[in-house]
């Protein structure tokens, strides 16, 4: 085989595999945002905590997928939004008395880079997948409730937490969605 012939080969996704890790996202996604509308009045303090635990692991499980999936093209959005989800994480845990405002720019900045890294996916694998529709759906919430977040920063704590409660249960159940069909594709 030849390096023109290997270049010619489409990638092969195993996104199949990565189900469960999906899923696990979604569900994460989904109790973060029931806790935030359940709480709405909960402290500055409470909400960086909470967002920065389910930051720090969301980073990490894109940071799982950007090296366990072998495909190279969209690598780099993948670990930049890692990364951003990790650090973003990590400082609203060590520095929960953060403001509200930088709290919002945190959340806002972590929503739109993953927002584009998963419309991005969703472009390059629509040919390779199933449900690559629901994975741009993801990245289309997350980064429309970024870009929201960065123009309004100045919004309550009551505010910020019902907006980012709506959002996390919409964007966990869109996960499970896609994971639960990267399953059904798994078995067959």
């Amino acid at each position: 085989m030849t390096s023109h012939d290997v270049h010619s080969q489409p990638i092969v996704i195993d996104l199949p595999k990565a189900w469960g890790l999906v899923v696990l996202r979604g569900v994460l996604s989904v109790l973060f945002g029931l806790l935030a509308l359940i709480w709405p009045g909960l402290t500055a303090l409470a909400l960086a905590l909470v967002f920065g635990i389910y930051a720090l692991v969301d980073g990490i499980g894109l940071l799982m997928d950007a090296f366990r999936n072998p495909d190279r093209s969209n690598r780099g959005m993948r670990i930049l939004g890692g990364i951003l989800g990790v650090v973003a994480g990590v400082i609203a845990i060590v520095w929960p008395g953060i403001t509200v405002a930088a709290l919002a720019l945190l959340v806002g900045a972590w929503a739109l880079v993953t927002g584009i890294a998963e419309i991005a996916a969703a472009i390059r694998l629509r040919k390779q997948i199933e449900g690559e529709l629901l994975l741009g759906l993801a990245g289309l919430l997350s980064a429309i409730f970024g870009i929201l977040v960065l123009l309004w920063p100045a919004l309550g704590v009551a505010a910020i937490a019902a907006f980012i409660g709506v959002f996390a249960l919409i964007y966990g159940v869109v996960l499970i969605a896609l994971g639960l069909r990267l399953r059904k594709l798994a078995q067959q």
